[in-house]
């Protein structure tokens, strides 16, 4: 059975398209879609340990959470590298929407097929996008003790409607002044 969101996955054309992505927003914006991070966790597939190549949505509480000026509760996250306890990835959700679509135009030269298909993933890591500076604000380590949630794998037919939903929940500051450092950042 067709979701509303492959209705309109296939109604949104080539993503490359400025006009195409502008439209899209607005459709998922106009079904005013109001669940949360919890709920999506609860009714997807998820798994002890984030996947790999794929964009995983999670509950976080952060180690430093009383230090850190801002943090993203449900972060949606690109691992990069793991690292011992843990993992280093790539938060979307601390990039406004318009700048998340061209970090996944960019990633999808990293990917193992030349179409956001289900089944395939990225394949890129730390050093191959280390020069860019549009990763830097999403740059983030995490930490498997500090997971307050399973990890759901996001298919890459999904990414793109996964980096425009509104499930960030960001704790000591606003979405709206988290992406303005952001963009201070690049």
């Amino acid at each position: 059975m067709a979701t509303v969101f492959d209705r309109l996955k296939d109604k949104a054309g080539d993503f490359r398209n400025r006009k195409s992505v502008d439209w899209y927003r607005a459709q998922i914006n106009r079904l005013k879609i109001k669940t949360n991070a919890s709920q999506l966790i609860r009714q997807g597939k998820t798994k002890g340990s984030p996947t790999e190549g794929n964009l995983n949505l999670f509950g976080y509480s952060p180690k430093y959470a009383n230090t850190l000026k801002y943090y993203d509760v449900f972060p949606l996250v690109l691992p990069l590298r793991f690292v011992p306890g843990g993992f280093i990835g790539l938060n979307f959700h601390y990039l406004p929407p318009t700048l998340r679509f061209k970090l996944l135009d960019i990633l999808q030269r990293y990917t193992n097929s030349p179409r956001f298909e289900a089944n395939s993933r990225f394949v890129v890591y730390y050093d191959d996008l280390k020069n860019l500076n549009i990763i830097k604000p999403t740059l983030k380590r995490y930490l498997y003790a500090k997971a307050t949630t399973p990890f759901l794998k996001i298919n890459m037919d999904d990414a793109a409607i996964a980096a425009y939903l509104p499930v960030a929940n960001f704790k000591k500051a606003t979405e709206r002044k988290v992406w303005a450092d952001s963009r201070r950042m690049l």
